[in-house]
């Protein structure tokens, strides 16, 4: 089976290099980082990842959320929130974008690759069923 290939945005360098270290460790492949809402769905597009894992706070103007938004209609990639903003309005903003799961910061390892396996797990299963139907 190919490795699923993970997108990280986020936009504290040292953070992301972090989140990718572990990634690599759980054994995917990380196609590159990124730190704004531009770069992120110009990155999700480029790299064909199989999944975004994405910050809310990023770089610019527009937030996570917003690249989220992006992203899942342009692309139809899963989008996975990172992040230590778990206020009420946050996750209600972040709800409408239908995610792949939300973690919150500090995380343990484990529930990342937890909540990843789950959400590519739900992709193939949509993916197929959608083959089904067309």
């Amino acid at each position: 089976m190919k490795k699923a290939k993970i997108l990280v945005v986020e936009d504290q360098n040292i953070v992301a290099l972090n989140i990718r270290n572990k990634l690599v460790n759980l054994g995917y492949t990380v196609p590159g980082t990124a730190s704004t809402v531009e770069e992120a769905i110009k990155k999700a597009k480029f790299t064909n990842a199989d999944l975004v894992l994405m910050d809310i706070m990023l770089k610019g103007e527009k937030d996570g959320i917003e690249a989220a938004r992006e992203i899942k209609k342009q692309l139809k990639i899963p989008v996975l929130y990172l992040t230590a903003y778990t206020d009420d309005e946050t996750l209600a903003r972040a709800k409408t974008t239908e995610p792949a799961g939300y973690i919150s910061k500090p995380f343990k390892e484990e529930d990342l690759h937890i909540n990843i396996e789950m959400a590519l797990h739900k992709q193939r299963i949509e993916r197929k069923e959608n083959d089904n139907i067309n």
